[in-house]
């Protein structure tokens, strides 16, 4: 059974343009990035220099949005960028996308050639539906620091996912925890893609739509649905 996800009323009154498409897909079989991962993340940064023409990705008028959601709930976001705009300096900066796994090449590549938030949560180990919601700042988010093991908590009025047993994504989709990410091992996964306006909801669903064209081509077999998107 697909996990739920549902939005908080205070996050929806904090941002109402939000809008938010999962792509869940089970009978996975993830692995070490491939030669066509790795092609899949070059042609994103292509998709992406022509998107901006020039222009830094910050200045991309959803990008723009995005920092504007991160500064209501207190977040300084030239510092904590937003997953997407975080992906795209790193691709436009001649370091190069990261090789991860399969998988999460797969979700990175769509982020950066759309310019939207994008991320993979292991269905198998999501406790109870996930939430976004204003964080109270007493919830667990277990992370890794220096190579140990160590429970951060997020900021009073900060936004984030959640399930029952804790914090799974920090800032909204900054920065995700050890103990849902996908690997190599996993075989059910939750993509989440989510967009603000002025990103037409025709666009993020596009985005979804090319997402699981990927899942099923990287991991034929796997039993994929895309749920519909809904803004506000």
């Amino acid at each position: 059974m697909t996990p739920t996800l549902t939005v908080s009323d205070e996050v929806r009154a904090l941002t109402p343009g939000f809008t938010h498409v999962v792509v869940a897909a089970y009978g996975l079989v993830n692995g070490p990035s491939t030669d066509g991962t790795s092609a899949l993340l070059d042609d994103a940064t292509r998709r992406l220099t022509a998107r901006l023409d020039g222009r830094a990705p910050h200045e991309d008028p959803h990008m723009a949005a995005w920092r504007e959601a991160y500064t209501a709930f207190g977040a300084k976001p030239s510092r904590t960028r937003n997953s997407a705009e975080a992906l795209a300096k790193r691709a436009l900066s001649g370091a190069g996308l990261p090789r991860i796994n399969a998988l999460v090449d797969v979700y990175n590549a769509i982020s950066v050639a759309h310019l939207v938030p994008v991320g993979g949560e292991d269905a198998d180990h999501i406790d109870g539906g996930m939430r976004l919601v204003r964080a109270t700042g007493d919830e667990e988010f277990p992370t890794a620091a220096g190579g140990e093991s160590v429970i951060e908590h997020p900021e009073p009025g900060e936004v984030v996912w959640r399930d029952d047993s804790g914090v799974t994504c920090r800032r909204w989709n900054w920065r995700q925890g050890v103990r849902t990410r996908l690997t190599e091992e996993s075989v059910s996964a939750l993509f989440l893609l989510e967009s603000l306006s002025p990103m037409p909801v025709s666009d993020v669903a596009a985005a979804g739509a090319e997402l699981a064209e990927l899942v099923e081509k990287f991991s034929p077999g796997a039993r994929i649905t895309v749920h519909t998107p809904v803004r506000g």
